[in-house]
């Protein structure tokens, strides 16, 4: 075994976040770590690396065992350059490193340190650190990052590229357990390819937090957080969806047992209460009394267990029977719920067209002769390596619609979209004027910018609807919600001035599973057209559409 925790309870402030949260990581095991936004999967790196100590119970990690995480805040690293930045977490490196480099000038005739410096060179030459370089540089190409970026500061580069750097870190230092946060999110499908590739061939165990369902097909182990403690599923993605739905069909009726039994209880202290108080026999009076009591004993103990957390994939809820699918719609967990305009006849008329486009900057195209055309109630994704041109053409369409100048040169070609055409828009980065503002506010200034009328009460609703908490968490600055609450806060702006046409970009990242359904869902029944971008192959086939190839 390489790693085992045993977190009896961790808290954060008056939120409990783990109790008796139980497993177990093997040599070489692929693991992904799921659960709801909020249940703590980041929280629980930070514990196994030892940077978050409060908390009550045990990680044990195997002596020798060299654990590398990536990094999510880079404070006090700004000013390295982003090869001394990776270079410094590399195991051993800064230590041998420093005595190759400052031995040479002292060590003289003392056979004590040429030997320390004997051994350093042959230790330095194992890891492969003399070809550290080389490595990065082609690590870089393979995740689309300028190699000439190594040698600049790690502060110039952006939240997407940080990423990208910490993942190839994780995967250079080649330790026994790497722990990596999220790392798909904004890779395009090569370098997904290349991560997939390296995360099933790697000998080394990996930890890695994800609800990327194209990986989550590649693991041996799926660990999913709810409700404070793990549960452990052998075997990927598909198999995890099939005992998972085994097991919650079996806590739905237990749940749905115990449910009546309260509901029993509730009448049986209620028909003792009245009995006793009807009888005149001092030993009928005591009966009822001890009656009712071992009742209420119970019913209070009964009501004290919290309702667990249910959730099945939508294939699977499927197949369950009547009965069953009535009693897990009563109790499944809370999901978002994405209010779309849905009506059964639609229009067709043309919404956006391109003839032979080709959009750029300077004297190159991104991409020429783009065509297309899209009705309402049409899909179309836009797909292409990252750079490749797809956002700008989303920004050309939009620009048009809103009368506005496109960022982009037109080299040749035609844009044109309906009169007065109502987008909504999914960017992968939130509007910085929304970053310092209060969640409550911000959702209040979006209905404002779109001239949609607005209130505290819809406000609050919008909150719930989208699973926040309207008592505290709109009180909270956008630049200090998790990614998951920020992912939701884009689809609220996205969906409140009911537009004819969506524009999403890569919608999925920092969503949970549930979440995504939920949004698959509402797409499906969306009357409006969708321009999506985005690299989860499941996504794609769930909204279906053209697929129009973008760049070379």
């Amino acid at each position: 075994m390489l790693l085992s925790l045993n977190i009896s309870e961790k808290s954060f402030g008056d939120k409990i976040l783990y109790t008796g949260l139980k497993f177990d990581i093997q040599p070489g095991e692929k693991v992904g770590l799921i659960g709801r936004n909020g249940t703590g999967k980041s929280t629980l790196l930070h514990l196994i690396t030892g940077e978050d100590k409060d908390f009550q119970g045990e990680v044990n990690v195997k002596q020798n065992t060299v654990v590398i995480a990536s990094r999510q805040e880079h404070h006090g690293h700004e000013a390295k350059s982003v090869l001394e930045y990776i270079q410094g977490d590399l195991p051993e490196f800064e230590k041998l490193h420093h005595i190759l480099q400052t031995y040479p000038e002292h060590m003289g005739d003392d056979t004590r340190k040429m030997q320390r410096y004997s051994d350093a060179l042959e230790r330095f030459s194992q890891l492969g650190y003399f070809q550290i370089e080389d490595e990065l540089t082609q690590a870089f190409n393979d995740y689309q990052l300028d190699p000439a970026k190594l040698d600049g500061p790690l502060s110039e580069l952006s939240g997407g590229q940080k990423r990208m750097v910490e993942l190839i870190k994780v995967q250079r230092a080649r330790g026994h357990l790497a722990l990596i946060d999220e790392p798909t999110n904004h890779m395009d499908y090569v370098a997904k390819q290349a991560f997939i590739k390296w995360f099933t061939s790697t000998d080394e165990a990996v930890m890695v937090i994800t609800h990327d369902r194209d990986v989550l097909h590649h693991v041996d182990k799926i660990v999913e957080i709810r409700d404070g403690r793990a549960y452990s599923f052998k075997g990927n993605y598909k198999q995890y969806l099939n005992i998972n739905k085994n097991q919650i069909t079996s806590q739905v009726n237990e749940y749905d047992l115990v449910q009546r039994r309260i509901q029993n209880l509730t009448n049986d202290v209620i028909r003792f209460r009245r009995m006793k108080e009807k009888a005149r026999d001092p030993g009928t009076i005591k009966r009822f009394k001890s009656q009712e009591m071992r009742a209420s004993a119970e019913l209070a103990k009964l009501s004290r267990s919290e309702k667990p957390s249910f959730w099945i994939d939508r294939e699977s809820a499927e197949d369950l029977n009547p009965k069953m699918t009535g009693a897990y719609a009563k109790y499944k967990a809370k999901n978002i719920q994405l209010i779309t305009k849905s009506e059964d006849s639609r229009s067709s008329r043309l919404l956006v067209e391109t003839r032979g486009l080709s959009l750029g900057y300077g004297d190159t195209p991104l991409f020429k002769d783009i065509n297309l055309s899209l009705h309402e109630g049409e899909r179309i994704r836009l797909h292409g390596r990252n750079g490749a041109g797809k956002t700008t053409l989303v920004n050309a369409i939009i620009a048009k619609a809103r009368h506005t100048a496109a960022q982009a040169k037109v080299f040749d070609g035609t844009v044109a979209v309906e009169k007065d055409l109502n987008i909504g828009l999914y960017e992968q980065e939130i509007d910085t004027k929304f970053l310092p503002m209060k969640l409550k506010d911000a959702i209040e200034q979006s209905h404002f910018d779109k001239d949609v009328p607005v209130s505290d009460q819809k406000v609050k609703q919008l909150l719930g609807e989208y699973l926040f908490n309207p008592a505290t968490d709109g009180d909270t600055p956008i630049e200090r919600l998790s990614g998951g609450q920020k992912a939701r806060f884009q689809l609220i702006r996205m969906l409140l001035s009911n537009p004819l046409l969506l524009v999403l970009d890569e919608p999925t990242n920092h969503l949970d599973l549930p979440s995504i359904e939920e949004l698959e869902d509402a797409l499906a029944k969306y009357h409006g057209a969708v321009i999506y971008i985005s690299h989860d192959s499941f996504f794609a086939e769930k909204v279906g559409g053209d697929t129009i190839p973008v760049g070379s």
